[in-house]
């Protein structure tokens, strides 16, 4: 009869975790309808702190609540953090963000991840000597997972400038003068850190392509000649 009694009570316990789980999924409404309703709820402040991204220095593990920011994030100030990297780090203000903040947002994490994360690469002026386009692909591969499984999933590469100007300090950045070599390694970049198929989680890296300094030498031309 015992035994009856127990069978009982962790069937109808299985049923209702069942009943639960099926409700919770039930309740997950489409992408576009859940972004339109959360974006409502926003007030025009929580909108604006959407856009900030501090950097926030190097964060003592265990140490998130009581630093500066941490206030900031729990009072929705800020959409994601610049330059913090371990594990333990992110996780500790990821959970501020979402279990502290009126709405529970996560954040976003940045950092230059760009000639590697942990395994350090060339520079990308030395990669692209190289012409080795399956290399240059395998190294954004490399430093995307790396920095991806410490929880980074935005980085501000591949530098796609063309640089004709010596005296520009961030030629190092970049992949030279030539614009058919330069498009070929950013390519191959965007197919290291991302892959064909964005579905996958181990893709989820999310690129900042800068494309600055032919603006700037246009815009340069255009002042001296008027």
């Amino acid at each position: 009869m015992k035994l009856k009694a127990v069978a009982l009570l962790v069937l109808a316990t299985s049923f209702s975790v069942y009943a639960q789980k099926d409700k919770k999924k039930q309740a997950i409404k489409p992408k576009q309808e859940f972004v339109s309703e959360l974006i409502s709820k926003m007030t025009l402040e929580e909108k604006i702190g959407q856009l900030n991204l501090p950097s926030s220095g190097d964060i003592t593990t265990g140490q998130a609540k009581s630093s500066n920011i941490a206030k900031k994030i729990e009072d929705g100030q800020v959409g994601g953090l610049f330059n913090i990297k371990s594990v333990a780090k992110i996780k500790d203000v990821q959970k501020i963000a979402v279990e502290k903040s009126r709405l529970g947002i996560p954040l976003i994490f940045g950092m230059d991840v760009i000639h590697g994360y942990e395994t350090t690469f060339p520079i990308p002026l030395g990669l692209s000597t190289s012409w080795d386009m399956e290399a240059v692909e395998r190294s954004a591969r490399i430093a995307a997972t790396e920095a991806s499984a410490d929880g980074i999933n935005w980085t501000f590469s591949p530098m796609l400038d063309i640089s004709r100007e010596p005296r520009w300090g961030r030629v190092s950045e970049g992949n030279g003068e030539d614009p058919y070599l330069a498009g070929k390694i950013g390519a191959a970049m965007v197919r290291g850190y991302q892959g064909d198929d964005l579905s996958k989680k181990q893709y989820n890296f999310i690129l900042c392509k800068t494309l600055r300094t032919l603006w700037r030498a246009r815009s340069r031309k255009r002042l001296q000649h008027s």
